[in-house]
Order: C-alpha cells, then sequence, then structure tokens
C-alpha cells in the first residue's frame, strides 16, 4: 500500500504504476474499471462492496471521495492498494478537496484502464442528472441505488426521466430472487394473469420497480397494497383467469409459495449483502431493456430503450446553485414582506 498526502494526479499515476510492477502478475487481466463516487463516512462499506464484486470481476477500482467543496485550497490525498485488502483488484482511493471535488475527471481519466469498460456507481443519493457529473457520462454502465434517496419513489421516476440505456438501479438487482421465483411459477401453467397485488412500504422502490415489471410483461394493472408492518416488500399474488391464485410470502430468508389446489413450498430468498448485487450489475455491460421497461412503466414514459446510449456534459457548479437558489428564495422572502 503506498499513502499520498496532498499530491497530484500525476503522482498518483506514477506511483500505481510501481505498485502494479511490484505486485506482478497480481495486477493483470483488469476486466473493467470501477469507479465508485462516496461519501467519507461510507468508504469503508463501499470498498467492502466493491471487494467481493472484485472477487468476480477483477477491476481497477477508483473510489472518489467529495470533501468540502468550498475549502479555498484544493487538496488531493490518495492511497493506492494493488492486491492486498481490497482483492484482486488495483484501488486508488482518492480523497479530494475544494474546487478540485468538481473536477474530478482530471485526476480520474489517466487512471482509466485502458480498452476496457468504464461503471460508475454511486453508493449514497443518486445524482439529479447524472449528465452533470462527467464520471457518469464517461462510463458505459451506471449504477444508482434509489434506496439511498430521501424519497425513493420520486427518485425512481427522475431516474426514468433521465435514463439512457446503461443505467442500472440497485433497487432493480434487489428483485432479482422476486423475479426469479415468480417467473418459474409458469413453467408448468400457461394459464394468464388477470390481476397482479404487491404489499410493501409505501416508500419501497423495490415494490414500484415490481409492479413495474408485472405491468410491462403481463400488460395487467397490479395494485400496490401499502403497509407499514414490514421493512421491505413482503408479498406478491397473481390471480390467472382459470381461477388458480399464486402467492409468494417473505418471511426472513424464506418464501413461502402458495398455489391453488397444491401443498405450499418453501423456497430460499435471502438478502444479499450489497456486494453480491454489485457483482450480479458488473456481469452485464450492455443495456438492460427489461429494467428500462419497468421503469419507464412506473414512471409513465415510454420510449426509454430508444434513447441515446451515450450523453453530453452539462457544467454544474452546484456552490454556484446554492448560492442562486438562496438568493431567489431572500428575494421571494422580500417580495412577500412588501
Amino acid at each position: 500500500m503506498i499513502g499520498l498526502w496532498d499530491t497530484t494526479g500525476n503522482e498518483v499515476v506514477k506511483a500505481l504504476a510501481a505498485e502494479r510492477r511490484s505486485a506482478g502478475g497480481v495486477a493483470s487481466g483488469m476486466a473493467l474499471t470501477l469507479i465508485v463516487v462516496v461519501d467519507e463516512k461510507r468508504v469503508r462499506e463501499a470498498e467492502a462492496a466493491a471487494t467481493i464484486a472484485a472477487a468476480a470481476h477483477p477491476c481497477r477500482l477508483l473510489v472518489v471521495v467529495r470533501t468540502d467543496i468550498e475549502r479555498d485550497r484544493n487538496r488531493l490525498d490518495a492511497e493506492i492498494v494493488v492486491g492486498g485488502r481490497l482483492g484482486p483488484c488495483e484501488a486508488v482511493v482518492m480523497r479530494m478537496y475544494g474546487r478540485l471535488a468538481l473536477h474530478a475527471e482530471s485526476v480520474v481519466m489517466p487512471l482509466l484502464v485502458p480498452d476496457v469498460p468504464v461503471v460508475t456507481w454511486w453508493h449514497g443519493e443518486p445524482p439529479a442528472e447524472i449528465a452533470t457529473d462527467f464520471l457518469g457520462v464517461v462510463a458505459d454502465r451506471r449504477i444508482t441505488d434509489t434506496a439511498q434517496a430521501a424519497d425513493p419513489i420520486a427518485a425512481l421516476r427522475q431516474r426514468a426521466h433521465d435514463y439512457a440505456p446503461g443505467d442500472t438501479d440497485l433497487a432493480w438487482t434487489r428483485i432479482t430472487p422476486w423475479r426469479t421465483l415468480v417467473a418459474g411459477a409458469f413453467d408448468t401453467t400457461e394459464a394468464k394473469v388477470t390481476e397482479a397485488s404487491v404489499v410493501a412500504p409505501a416508500h419501497d422502490p423495490t415494490a414500484a420497480l415490481m409492479c413495474g415489471w408485472l405491468a410491462s410483461r403481463l400488460g395487467i394493472s397490479p395494485r400496490w397494497k401499502h403497509s407499514d408492518q414490514f421493512p421491505r416488500m413482503r408479498e406478491v399474488q397473481l390471480h390467472c383467469a382459470n381461477g388458480d391464485e399464486l402467492t409468494l410470502t417473505r418471511e426472513d430468508s424464506v418464501a413461502t409459495f402458495r398455489r391453488t389446489g397444491q401443498e405450499d413450498r418453501q423456497l430460499p430468498l435471502v438478502r444479499r449483502p450489497l456486494g453480491d448485487e454489485l457483482a450480479e450489475e458488473l456481469r452485464r455491460l450492455d443495456a438492460d431493456q427489461v429494467y428500462a421497461e419497468a421503469l419507464g412503466t412506473i414512471a409513465g414514459v415510454t420510449g426509454l430503450e430508444q434513447r441515446p446510449a451515450t450523453r453530453v456534459h452539462v457544467w454544474k457548479d452546484p456552490a454556484t446553485a446554492d448560492r442562486a437558489e438562496a438568493g431567489v428564495t431572500a428575494h421571494a422572502g422580500t417580495s412577500d414582506r412588501r
């Protein structure tokens, strides 16, 4: 491990090259570059998840921690780890202070592995518009997590309006086991589903995406039964044209599958670690059309999969935007007093 304090991007590139030479074979065969954008308080959590994902997808891990953009003096601290505590990957953890944090690409771009895909993952509240973050624009695949937002359902709708092929969300990844079990229930029947319902909290983005998936696949309008008795999605129920009723109910890490005329079955439905969810998304680097259809359905937006896959960077200075918003608010307050 190499620690560089108050350094430059050029020094980071040199130090990484030196570590790669000393690591030898450990540093070969990178499948992708994974950029992680995260707050300081969640760096260790992101590193733990990336370590699990890197075991299946050897990568160069670039962790970007943006801190105190209002600081007068720019500063870059970096930690370089090759084949160490973060598993079979080359990792650079960069803490950026001051205005440098708004231009993270100036440090990140020279560190991208040549000729391999780039994935950007925001471990925290997702950006309102990915085009305003160059680290998202440069990526082939972009992973957000609307569960981290203050209003997850509103964040999902924003993801639909801001969507470009290559986007995905970990709320979608979390319902993969649910979708697998529901789809498997139709291996032995061709009965048409006429009604569906989902029992989950009102703020659960996984439930929203499940409703969107059922609607886009089955051509129905599922009912979302809000319940605060459970922390996450509890049950999916389907009614078929032949009178059969199929119910999948989760209890801890086990799901009970009930079907008219058959005995109940116990099926595994384990909540996976964050690293396993991330690893699943790194398996595919093309656009997820099924996710786009489900997302568009719940947001009432069509044609997501036909949008251009590339974005044009839109520069946005959050400090300036905050000051402008404060000025507008102050002006409105003065007008009200008049």
